[in-house]
């Protein structure tokens, strides 16, 4: 049910695109459309909690020290300077009268009309009520995540190198990662990586002390890649010292003792203690959805039609509203998933993005033609740390640095602007001559520790007795002249 609040006076009048987050297919929306729309008297109104877009793909990289995080986001600011932006979360929308709530920043939530819609608010990460989780956990969906993931990991190495405590030591060197998909395998071997090359520098630690444990529940990993392919990378793996633990699910991580069942027959497997306990078992599309009145499918996806208009539970098309990529159920007119929809990466978003905005421009102001959203899948690519990857490119299957190499260039020529290419592209470049940065940013989670201590009053000394005996009265001065003041 909308909540009635008056529009805010701050906002442009004229007649609205409003883009629901400013991810992959909300940045691409905007980045087409806005130039366009103002052109014809209207507004691109774009509305993210964040001024950034996140490339996702690069978190794992992030994570390992091989790219500065800031290279891997797009400033909404910098980009879309023809856009109408609000920083806040849309949590509301009701098409029927084109009307949305807006949880601002700062302030009061307040209700924004529109003409058009395009729901492109994306996925979270996909949890299930395992005790421990919460507290023990850190996912791999944000920056922030690969940055504190970053710095947790290299703490953990310089604190574990001055533990005598045998237990203590093995449990902080000892990483455990659930879930197989492309995220989970990425991230552990870009992480292994660099632990390695910072327990290299580490006279006090031996490589063999670091232990990283995959755990998939599944029979296989990697479902994007050919089973030849996905038993190579579990070989590799395993090569490197990476233990790979398939039909194994995560039933307990309280107190960072992690317990470990066996999918078969939900029987208890092997249990260790982890320091750090990274989750990539899945996302989920954004729960904001629910609060709208579109059909929403049993995965939680709005309904579209394969050319990207929201449709309503009978498949008709709904006059203004657009949805696309993990949020969207898009019909895969070339196969998909089980139930014949895109499968939810970046690869579908950015394409599904250009065709949306081209199909809304033609829908609302007669401008090309609507067409339906079909495309060649290229294949998949994966990196596995320096000089190490999988890929199937156009039905031609690498592995080793042909696939690291194809991984990169997919993923530099897919990275949003060319300025945001050039400084991931440069990081690489360098990275070859010095290797990856090993510097953790300690202080984070809280940076303002070092100024508080500094800045707290410190407590006088307590004055011992005998030092208080032992001191000779002061001998009494003669007294002050009636009406003398002792500030002159």
């Amino acid at each position: 049910m909308m909540v009635c609040m008056a529009l805010t006076p701050t906002l442009s009048d004229r007649p609205r695109v409003l883009v629901v987050g400013g991810g992959y297919v909300g940045l691409y929306v905007a980045m087409k459309l806005q130039k366009k729309v103002k052109a014809h008297g209207g507004i691109v109104t774009v509305v993210d909690p964040l001024p950034y877009m996140t490339y996702q793909p690069f978190l794992p990289e992030v994570a390992g020290g091989q790219i500065e995080a800031r290279h891997a986001l797009v400033s909404h600011r910098t980009h879309l300077e023809d856009a109408e932006l609000i920083s806040g979360s849309v949590t509301a929308i009701d098409h029927a009268n084109r009307k949305a709530v807006i949880a601002p920043a700062a302030g009061e939530p307040f209700e924004i009309g529109y003409r058009d819609v395009v729901v492109a608010a994306g996925a979270i990460t996909r949890t299930f009520p395992i005790p421990g989780l919460a507290e023990q956990g850190i996912g791999l969906k944000t920056i922030e995540e690969a940055v504190a993931l970053r710095n947790k990991v290299l703490e953990r190495i310089e604190t574990a190198s001055m533990m005598t405590d045998p237990a203590a030591r093995k449990r902080a060197l000892t990483f455990a990662v659930v879930g197989g998909g492309f995220a989970g395998i990425e991230a552990i071997t870009e992480i292994q990586d660099m632990a390695r090359a910072a327990v290299a520098k580490n006279d006090r630690l031996q490589p063999s002390e670091i232990r990283f444990v995959l755990i998939e529940a599944m029979g296989r990993i990697m479902p994007e890649v050919t089973e030849e392919q996905a038993l190579w990378v579990i070989d590799h793996m395993r090569s490197r010292g990476i233990e790979v633990l398939l039909n194994t699910s995560l039933a307990n991580a309280e107190g960072g003792l992690l317990k470990l069942i066996n999918m078969a027959d939900k029987s208890p497997a092997q249990e260790f203690e982890a320091d750090t306990l990274i989750w990539t078992a899945g996302v989920q599309a954004n729960p904001m959805v629910r609060s709208t009145d579109f059909n929403i499918e049993p995965r939680g996806r709005v309904t579209t039609g394969a050319d990207l208009r929201i449709v309503d539970a009978e498949g008709n098309p709904l006059e203004g509203a657009w949805a696309a990529g993990d949020v969207a159920a898009v019909p895969d007119l070339t196969g998909g998933l089980p139930d014949g929809t895109c499968v939810p990466n970046a690869q579908h978003a950015v394409r599904q993005a250009k065709r949306l905005a081209k199909n809304l421009y033609a829908a609302r102001y007669g401008v090309g033609s609507i067409k339906e959203y079909k495309h060649k899948n290229l294949g998949a690519v994966a990196g596995f740390g320096s000089w190490k990857g999988v890929a199937k490119v156009m039905g031609i299957k690498l592995k080793g640095w042909p696939a690291w190499m194809a991984h990169r260039g997919y993923h530099g020529m897919a990275m949003p602007t060319f300025e945001r290419k050039f400084r991931v592209v440069s990081g690489w470049f360098w990275s070859l001559f010095f290797n990856r940065d090993l510097t953790p940013l300690s202080d984070l989670d809280n940076p303002r520790r070092q100024f508080v201590e500094a800045a707290t009053p410190k407590p006088k000394p307590a004055q011992k007795p005998a030092e208080a005996e032992a001191r000779p009265a002061a001998p009494a001065g003669p007294a002050a002249p009636a009406g003398s003041s002792a500030g002159k």
